[in-house]
């Protein structure tokens, strides 16, 4: 089972969320630093919105947070290009019969909008969102529920992520793991390269 994260791996969509960040900090006088990066980074809505409420000290709730996210980030989704050769190489896994799902931290409804405009859900078996199972992509055991949920065992599954931490936790849950370059997260590229079974720059290195 090949599984795909979404944000930075299919799509080219992290520079949409660094402006959206940056726009919500504006808004309050506060600046986009390395320590709110970290903390906002690769993770559920939920969770954004409970660090930044914590980190910004602000008086709104959660839900009123995460409200302005989406009014910021509005049908930009529907926008995002692919990342290069996207296409070619999951139109190369299909011919190979290779079953595919994704498995993303990101809102369903943007998830939705991207994957609609790009005509990709006719690659995958199924979407599982990270934020419907309430947790993010930082444990093994959420990487072990997902093979569970997809009938397969995690030494069977090849995850694609942009991610550090997501990569780290599938690989400890005993998936085969190939880190995707992005270059909002340049600085992640050494560790990448120790913790990936293979990490590439863009889907062209492996036609």
């Amino acid at each position: 089972m090949l599984i795909f994260d979404l944000d930075g791996t299919l799509i080219d969509s992290n520079g949409l969320w660094v402006e959206v960040d940056r726009a919500f900090l504006n808004r309050r006088g506060a600046p986009y630093t390395r320590e709110y990066y970290e903390g906002v980074a690769h993770t559920i809505l939920p969770n954004c919105a409970k660090f930044t409420k914590e980190y910004l000290r602000l008086e709104e709730s959660c839900e009123e947070i995460i409200a302005e996210w989406m009014e910021l980030a509005a049908d930009r989704y529907a926008h995002v290009p692919l990342k290069p050769h996207v296409r070619e190489y999951l139109n190369r896994c299909r011919e190979a019969g290779h079953a595919m799902a994704v498995f993303t931290a990101c809102v369903p409804a943007h998830c939705e909008a991207a994957m609609a405009v790009h005509g990709l859900h006719t690659y995958f078996e199924r979407v599982i969102y990270a934020q419907e199972l309430g947790v993010d992509k930082r444990s093994p055991e959420i990487f072990r529920r997902v093979a569970a949920d997809l009938g397969v065992s995690p030494k069977s599954c090849v995850l694609f992520d942009d991610s550090l931490s997501a990569c780290k936790a599938a690989k400890a849950a005993g998936m085969t793991v190939v880190g995707v370059h992005d270059g909002y997260f340049q600085e992640a590229a050494v560790d990448m390269r120790e913790v990936c079974d293979q990490y590439i720059m863009g889907f062209g290195e492996l036609l």
